[in-house]
């Protein structure tokens, strides 16, 4: 069943399907601690964000996510938050780790990303496709 949001005086429902790809396509996500640790910082950086991610999932070496936002938020600003945020603490927390793959800059993403409304196609076909990854 949908369930519409509403605020102040309109309705909406802005759903989408948003992946991320480690560098290199190195498979940095293979690891578990590592992957784990990337999805608490999605959800720590998106609640901030008034963003709600509603499924998430990695596979070796990309995550996908399904989110849920308001009119108000620029998906652009929010990828490059959450792409940065992610990069910056999963650097702190995995140095040693990381060095080995990076050795001239601390990266952890692609340049790009992948997004799409997911108007076309029923939550619950993305909710199975998200939660098969890996």
């Amino acid at each position: 069943m949908v369930s519409w949001k509403s605020k102040n005086r309109h309705k909406f429902l802005l759903q989408f399907h948003v992946i991320f790809v480690c560098k290199y396509r190195k498979k940095l996500l293979s690891s578990k601690i590592i992957s784990d640790d990337i999805k608490q910082l999605s959800l720590d950086i998106a609640q901030r964000h008034n963003v709600t991610i509603k499924y998430m999932e990695t596979d070796k070496d990309h995550i996908h996510y399904m989110i849920e936002t308001d009119p108000t938020v620029r998906l652009s600003d929010f990828v490059r938050t959450i792409k940065s945020f992610t990069t910056f603490h999963i650097w702190k927390l995995h140095e040693s780790v990381l060095k080995t793959h990076f050795w001239k800059e601390r990266t952890f993403w692609t340049d790009g990303y992948f997004i799409s409304s997911i108007g076309n196609v029923s939550e619950a076909t993305l909710q199975s496709y998200i939660e098969q990854q890996g």
